[in-house]
């Protein structure tokens, strides 16, 4: 017989025997709408809220139920923290550093240039302090938010004309996720706040010059590389951008303690799978990609070191003028340091042994 058939129904028996199923059956139902801020053509990162609420939806036997709505039907894309917050609805998914406008705090729960890569970040919410902070951030917006997915490390983008240096930034109007464009635009780009179904558009008919958005398999799908031929990585502002599950705080305190673990659980497993989906699709769309003209090019090192500088000025101002961040970047800094020490003899040596070795 099989042995995962034998686990598997051991499992179920165990639950029954605690009473875990007649508790759940017993729970009222409950009906949340969840609002993403993203296409549903994009099966990977639209995808982890549809994994989420399919997940509640099991484990509650259909007593709880979650619907997810794309941008427009409910809110708009960037409509997400006000709606959650105001009860508007009573979920929603999206990248906090959208919200940077509201407080740049927002941005260090998605990603900053120059910080955490996605295993890393993923420690510092799970067993450092993020998830603590961050919650305490979030009670202020009446949210509670749960990690929702990560795209690994990004590409850095599709530009029209190459960069080479510095100079080749100023000027560039560039769609750019959020935060990351305080840090292009103190190098003299002109950064661009656009949803992810409007930046074909926008790139086509020449009112952006570059864009970025995650990397292959997303970027091939909004078909950049028909507009754009120049494909930049790495995404250095973006080293592992993270999603959020954001809740109504109060909707969440009226869930019982059954319910409430069926969302952190959910929450995880899509946090998990996002990431899988988007390693494992990465690669041959790249290839793709290249077959189909793009270029490949990796940012100068002058360019780099600039953003780097860049970006550290302007933490160093945030410190000194946001309570919020400084108390936040304090201890996600000093995480950052700790990780960079540990990962330099692990995973950075042995990914460049395995990535020369002629496999």
């Amino acid at each position: 017989m099989d042995r995962r058939f034998l686990i598997k129904n051991a499992g179920i028996a165990g639950i029954l025997a605690a009473g875990v199923a007649p508790a759940v059956h017993a729970q009222a139902a409950v009906r949340w709408r969840l609002t993403s801020s993203f296409p549903k053509s994009l099966d990977t990162i639209h995808g982890a809220a549809d994994v989420f609420a399919k997940s509640v939806n099991e484990m509650s036997g259909g007593k709880f139920q979650v619907t997810v709505h794309a941008p427009g039907e409910l809110v708009p894309a960037f409509g997400v923290v006000d709606a959650v917050q105001q009860g508007t609805v009573e979920a929603g998914h999206t990248a906090p550093y959208y919200y940077f406008g509201k407080d740049d705090t927002f941005a260090i729960g998605t990603a900053i240039p120059f910080g955490l890569n996605s295993r890393q970040l993923t420690a510092w919410y799970y067993d450092g302090n993020g998830l603590k902070l961050f919650r305490e951030f979030y009670n202020q917006y009446n949210i509670v938010n749960f990690p929702g997915g990560n795209t690994g490390a990004q590409m850095g983008g599709w530009f029209r004309k190459e960069i080479k240096t510095v100079a080749d930034i100023k000027g560039l109007k560039m769609r750019l996720g959020g935060f990351a464009g305080k840090v292009l635009g103190r190098m003299g780009a002109v950064p661009q706040n656009i949803p992810g179904g409007e930046i074909y558009q926008a790139l086509e008919k020449g009112t952006i010059d570059a864009t970025e958005w995650i990397g292959p398999y997303d970027d091939e799908k909004l078909g950049f590389q028909k507009v754009a031929k120049n494909y930049y990585y790495p995404g250095f502002w973006e080293g592992g951008a993270q999603l959020d599950f954001y809740i109504n705080k109060n909707a969440f305190n009226a869930l019982s303690a059954d319910y409430k673990a069926m969302v952190e659980a959910a929450a995880s497993h899509a946090h998990t799978e996002m990431q899988a989906r988007y390693d494992a699709r990465n690669p041959a769309a790249l290839k793709r990609l290249v077959a189909g003209g793009a270029k490949l090019l990796p940012f100068p090192k002058v360019v780099m070191d600039e953003a780097f500088k860049q970006s550290m000025a302007l933490y160093e101002e945030l410190n000194n003028s946001n309570p919020n961040w400084k108390k936040i970047y304090t201890d996600y800094s000093a995480f950052r340091k700790d990780q960079n020490l540990w990962f330099r003899f692990t995973e950075a040596t042995y990914d460049r042994y395995m990535q020369a070795a002629k496999l």
